[in-house]
């Protein structure tokens, strides 16, 4: 029996829907917010996704090309396993991302038809005022968000984790100290003033919408993801799209009280969400009248309830299939879970849906309509991709000498690497370039294992060091490197499909995705195809496609994929059967070395104990 309590609301000035008595509360503000701008002669959508390094905009027409786009920086600091960023300069760095955006396509702010928003799975503290709540050691209000990757809440992940509760079944049998409730528990037991300040606990997509609508509806995507919000409780309001808000119905009292943040539940959770919505749900009456001049938009235009942005990577390429295997005879409620979408950044997300939930253990999941509405979403992931190889690279010794070379050719370290490594293929008469790296092989979890073991405290390792400091032997490290996200990306596929998923299409996206050698390594380690989408800014396509669904463009977030997503090049595995015998040797030697981190790990506590 879920326990609900009241709480004091006197200062929510922001429209919700009262689990108890339905009445609807708006501020002044809203009550004189202006009508939505009349259509414009052709759809513009405008996608923001707000990573870890930058805030993102970009505009797409009808047919989901992208008109323009562009980025603006964001602060980010770091201390240790503690990352915090500012979500007054993540906003900033948005208005000045969407002004440059239409600058750069040429369109005015009154042609922007409807705007969505995506963002890494954050937490954002803000008080009654919306002004930030610090969560930060140094008490600087400016730090008021929790990174996704910071780690400081690992011991009370491990305590939560130490519950037999139902919620964890939901996310894999164990919640990572990347989700909000450790997050949470790690604030109140630290910094017990912040605590107090706090008004809303946010994830960083829904501070968004929230900061550009005053609509305090939360997403099905953030909730369920990141914070054991249960979705399927809204299973049977499919049929209630039209209705303003939804009741948020899926939180567990029982378990946030066993945890110790019961007081989350008073207020009927207003602290962290009253109202759960759909992913493209219209929100409020659109953009309010202060936002709309901080972004140079009109007041009204529409904006859909926001996704992480991994997940609106999935949403805007899981349905980029060519046209022939679009148009096969299997069932379409089908073909798309047979795919897999890759979100390759920082980290990379492995996003797959299906019609049954799939309980995979040490994969985040199943979560219902958290993606795709209607559909069960398994999300597995690596925390360090991206991240790993501008670590592998940049504390080399030759780094500083290949990025000076790299620059004077203007391309990028990721193409000189390649481009070595091509020539040392050719002078040892190798019959494939995956074979230089058969005496140095890595285990990629410099930031822990997020799937499929679910082992934060899962270290990194790489067998075949030498004294050897040449750009050479930069260019074999990265490439082993690869070679070890790849394995990565194998196991979980493995595993998925070991537990009840049929994947057989790998679909890519994200800035990994420009690398061509980290593409075909990831084809010829899974075995599979690789599409990648026609556009490569897909996780602004996603957020784009949130707007236009909430502008009614579309009538669901399926219709408004199979619009606006398009394939691009296939990338095809080596035929080579030495190829797949090379790989399949060193896909053992990586399981392998993790085996051999475990029994060191108990070797090691054993000889402290």
């Amino acid at each position: 029996m879920k326990k609900m309590s009241g709480g004091h609301q006197s200062r929510d000035k922001t429209p919700f829907i009262d689990s108890h008595n339905k009445r609807h509360s708006f501020s002044a503000v809203e009550m004189t917010t202006a009508a939505p701008p009349p259509p414009s002669p052709r759809p513009i959508f405008l996608g923001v996704d707000v990573g870890t390094g930058s805030a993102r905009a970009g505009l797409f027409d009808n047919d989901g090309r992208l008109l323009g786009s562009t980025s603006c920086p964001i602060q980010i600091w770091k201390d240790g396993d503690c990352v915090e960023q500012s979500s007054t300069d993540i906003w900033l760095a948005i208005c000045t991302a969407v002004k440059a955006a239409c600058s750069r396509a040429n369109i005015s702010g009154n042609e922007v038809t409807s705007l969505g928003f995506a963002a890494t799975c954050s937490l954002v503290a803000v008080d009654d005022d919306g002004e930030p709540v610090t969560v930060s050691w140094s008490g600087d209000a400016r730090r008021n968000v929790i990174v996704w990757m910071d780690h400081r809440a690992v011991k009370q992940a491990e305590r939560i984790n130490s519950s037999n509760t139902p919620v964890l079944e939901y996310c894999g049998g164990a919640v990572s100290p990347e989700m909000e409730p450790p997050k949470l528990l790690w604030v109140q037991e630290n910094l017990p003033e912040s605590w107090s300040m706090a008004f809303r606990w946010m994830d960083l997509s829904d501070w968004l919408s929230y900061r550009a609508t005053g609509d305090d509806t939360r997403s099905l995507c953030t909730t369920v993801c990141k914070w054991t919000y249960l979705g399927h409780a809204h299973m049977q309001q499919m049929n209630e799209i039209d209705s303003r808000e939804m009741e948020a119905l899926g939180w567990d009292d029982d378990f946030l009280e066993e945890i110790g943040l019961g007081d989350l539940v008073d207020g009927h959770h207003s602290k962290i969400g009253r109202s759960v919505a759909f992913p493209g749900h219209a929100l409020g009456s659109g953009l309010t009248p202060d936002a709309a001049k901080e972004l140079g938009l009109v007041a009204g235009t529409p904006v859909g309830t926001s996704l992480i942005d991994a997940h609106a990577g999935g949403v805007g390429v899981m349905e980029s299939v060519p046209v022939a295997d679009s148009e096969s005879k299997e069932d379409d409620e089908e073909a798309i879970c047979h795919r897999l979408v890759l979100v390759c950044g920082t980290s990379t997300c492995h996003m797959a849906i299906s019609k049954n939930k799939l309980f995979i253990p040490g994969v985040w999941g199943p979560f219902w309509s958290a993606m795709v509405p209607q559909y069960w979403l398994t999300e597995g992931g690596q925390s360090a991709t991206g991240a790993l190889l501008d670590y592998i690279i940049e504390n080399h010794v030759a780094s500083p000498r290949l990025a000076n070379k790299a620059a004077s050719q203007s391309i990028s370290i990721f193409e000189l690497l390649n481009e070595i490594l091509e020539s040392m293929r050719q002078e040892g008469g190798l019959p494939f370039l995956a074979a230089l790296t058969n005496d140095i092989h890595v285990l990629p979890d410099f930031h822990g294992n997020r799937s499929p073991i679910a082992d934060p405290l899962s270290k990194g390792m790489i067998c075949g060091l030498t004294l050897d400091t040449s750009e050479k032997q930069l260019a074999l490290l990265y490439l082993a490197t690869v070679q070890g996200l790849a394995y990565g990306t194998r196991h979980i596929v493995e595993h998925y499909n070991a537990h009840g998923h049929k994947i057989d299409t790998l679909l890519a996206c994200g800035g990994l995705t420009k690398n061509s050698l980290f593409i075909q390594e990831h084809a010829d380690i899974t075995g599979y195809p690789i599409v990648l989408p026609r556009e490569n800014e897909s996780v602004l396509l996603g957020a784009a496609i949130l707007g236009a669904v909430a502008s009614k463009k579309y009538s669901t977030v399926r219709e408004a994929m199979k619009a606006l997503n398009a394939a691009g090049q296939v990338i095809y595995p080596s035929n080579d059967p030495k190829v797949r015998k090379y790989h399949d040797a060193k896909y053992r030697i990586f399981r392998d070395l993790y085996e051999q981190q475990l029994s060191h790990r108990a070797m090691m506590k054993d000889a402290l104990s």
